[in-house]
């Protein structure tokens, strides 16, 4: 079967850096693992600590005995020296880049807490209590918040990857004797020819020299119908040759490829990414200079006007311990952790925190056609019969003469056919190169296929058909003609079928202010007609595959938030361009690799579940800080001794008490979260 035909008679005649998580995760792969490593070792050494500490014994009413009273010290010190060395490392690249966050707090605040409790063990200052309990619960409750986020989160570090995979290892070299010769790809140079086999991937960009081939292209272009490639066209990288083999003479390696072009546009629009902080460490800046100009006030107040520097030494260090709340570390994981578990449940994939977050301030959703607002496979979209003819018998005729071939509109011809009644069998079926498909059917000689077929046969279009044939190609459908017996029967119309869900979906953001606009490679016909069916705000059309991630920046700098919404290997530049990345889940690993945020359905409806997903859980992380931030409010000032002079002083026992109430408050309040309905309202 001539599978290529077809795109002849149609088709072919159109056409991380950081992301603010906090400086010392430095990406989440093996992380996740590290903190829950660190998190159990940490938490099992500190029970021992904490109930050999003096003042949870006095609280419980037990003595501890003598020989015990080193515990908290030395375990406190593996403890901080271990579980701590997380926050301690990150601690450089945070103020390296001027950009303080959690890591900045929680290692300010367990160093200050070690150094102050080893002097106070060691005698060498007068303070009345250690902090080596608050210490070791510090830095177990921050390695717990931080592992919980990791394990929620994938790592969105792969596209690359991803697209270097598209590449075969292996290539065949012909020489000038025709011999084959088996050799790396990165052995092959320009001015070399390669055989492709049927159903093999394209080494190299190059131009056909020999043989015809229907030739996927759409991990390139994202369109799902085939191209058909013969002597003089030009093939890509990547590629495949469906159904029969070619020989190409390659003309561009390495980094001249389309597809490495394609690799480094993802690598550029990466590196571009704002580098915006993420909630937390917004709020645990704020909070570090909130400590920091307390401690030194407190300092100041205390030591140079009152004079009396044990309480100036004790004041300031309990100020800088206490002002890294327990609830600051799992205000924004434990919102995290059960955010991306309720996404997880509806179908949602959440791989880049700060995607989430951003959703909710997106006013322009750019989604791409092909697979997206469509389906990605051709469909039946109409059927005329010629003067005393039935479109059923028409449709069926077509359907038999077609039923032995896989190709894409074969396969939408025949499925049609069966939904809507018997097909006959079709004897002696046969492939015309470039025109399309001959058979038998009921002893009678019939053929499907483009303008070509016609030509071939001296067959002129009736004129009943004629203007129904040009209203589809005006509109983007392949038309292809139905012949029987020498006559020119029917014609059929395929397309691409617009999903049931994109109406609704465009809808429903419209209803929230937010534009949608589509971009895609088809013509400008096709893109109009889709435009018009769904009510679209705007249209790009015609867009060459490296062009996309210049429709988002164009977006852009017009001062929109974008979320791009593809699934194709020419889609991810975009993917990582957007301010948020939204892919299909059944598209490929590029496009799912370069998004932060990935459907596991095909629904484009599944966008304002993510919307709504982020809405929801911003409002959790704002009224969690809210109780972290106001546990600071009151606890500080009070430690800092502002109402000393009326005899109220916040000692180290209260905050603890304070810290462990608004870390049960955040708890809970982020357990609410689960009551979210993301499934698309029908």
């Amino acid at each position: 079967m001539d599978h290529g035909a077809h795109d002849e008679h149609g088709h072919g005649e159109e056409e991380h850096a950081g992301h603010g998580d906090h400086g010392g995760h430095a990406g989440h792969g093996d992380h996740a693992a590290m903190f829950r490593r660190r998190f159990w070792w940490s938490l099992l050494l500190s029970v021992p600590v904490v109930f050999t500490s003096h003042m949870i014994s006095t609280w419980l009413g037990y003595e501890v005995p003598e020989a015990l009273t080193w515990i908290p010290p030395i375990l406190g010190t593996v403890i901080f020296l271990y579980g701590g060395w997380p926050f301690l490392s990150g601690l450089p690249a945070e103020l390296r880049d001027r950009r303080p966050g959690m890591m900045t707090l929680v290692a300010m605040a367990i160093t200050v807490a070690f150094v102050s409790s080893m002097l106070a063990t060691l005698g060498v200052v007068g303070m009345r209590l250690d902090f080596w309990w608050e210490l070791v619960l510090l830095i177990v409750v921050m390695l717990l918040g931080h592992w919980l986020e990791m394990r929620a989160l994938g790592q969105a570090s792969g596209a690359l990857e991803a697209l270097a995979a598209l590449l075969p290892d292996r290539a065949e070299r012909v020489d000038d004797q025709e011999r084959i010769e088996e050799v790396a790809v990165s052995d092959l140079r320009l001015g070399d020819t390669v055989l492709v086999r049927s159903g093999g991937r394209v080494p190299a960009d190059g131009n056909v020299v020999r043989g015809s081939a229907a030739v996927d292209e759409s991990m390139i272009t994202g369109e799902s119908r085939t191209v058909t490639r013969s002597e003089g066209d030009r093939v890509v990288a990547g590629t495949v040759a469906t159904d029969s083999s070619i020989r190409v003479r390659v003309d561009a390696v390495g980094d001249d490829t389309t597809l490495a072009g394609i690799q480094r546009l993802v690598s550029e629009a990466q590196a571009s990414r704002s580098r915006s902080q993420a909630l937390a460490d917004r709020a645990a800046a704020l909070l570090f200079w909130f400590a920091l100009s307390a401690a030194v006030i407190t300092a100041f107040v205390w030591g140079v006007l009152l004079g009396e520097s044990g309480q100036a030494v004790e004041r300031t260090v309990t100020v800088l311990v206490i002002a890294c709340p327990h609830a600051l570390g799992l205000a924004i994981p434990l919102v995290i952790a059960i955010s991306t578990t309720l996404s997880a449940r509806n179908g949602i994939l959440v791989k880049d925190r700060l995607a989430l977050e951003r959703t909710r301030l997106i006013d322009t959703v750019l989604f791409d056609k092909t697979g997206t607002l469509t389906k990605g496979t051709p469909a039946l979209s109409g059927t005329i019969a010629a003067t005393g003819r039935r479109s059923e018998d028409v449709l069926a005729l077509a359907g038999a003469v077609e039923s032995e071939s896989e190709h894409p509109l074969a396969r939408a011809i025949v499925r049609a056919a069966e939904e809507r009644g018997a097909v006959p069998t079709a004897t002696d079926l046969r492939s015309l190169t470039g025109r399309g498909v001959r058979a038998t059917v009921d002893g009678v000689e019939a053929y499907v296929g483009g303008p070509a077929l016609l030509e071939s046969l001296g067959l002129d279009e009736p004129s009943e058909l004629v203007e129904g044939a040009r209203t589809w190609r005006d509109q983007g459908a392949t038309v292809l003609h139905v012949v029987s017996d020498g006559e020119v029967v029917g014609a059929l119309a395929l397309a691409d079928e617009i999903r049931p869900e994109s109406a609704a979906a465009t809808r429903d953001l419209q209803a929230q202010g937010v534009r949608v606009a589509m971009v895609t490679g088809d013509a400008r016909n096709v893109a109009d007609t889709v435009a018009e069916r769904l009510g679209l705000d705007e249209v790009f059309a015609q867009v060459l595959p490296d062009q996309k991630d210049a429709v988002v920046r164009d977006l852009q700098e017009r001062g929109h938030r974008v979320a791009m919404v593809g699934d194709g290997v020419n889609d991810a530049p975009a993917l990582a361009r957007a301010d948020v990345g939204i892919a299909i889940g059944a598209g490929t690993d590029v496009a799912i690799e370069s998004a932060g945020v990935v459907l596991a359905s095909d629904d484009p409806r599944g966008v304002l579940s993510v919307r709504r997903l982020s809405e929801a859980g911003y409002r959790k992380m704002i009224q969690n800080l809210a109780w972290a931030a106001g546990y600071n409010v009151v606890a500080v000032p009070l430690a800092a001794g502002v109402l000393a002079p009326i005899g109220i002083v916040l000692a180290p026992a209260v905050g603890a008490v304070l810290m462990s109430l608004s870390t049960i408050i955040v708890a809970l309040n982020a357990q609410l979260l689960r009551r979210l309905d993301l499934r698309p309202a029908d």
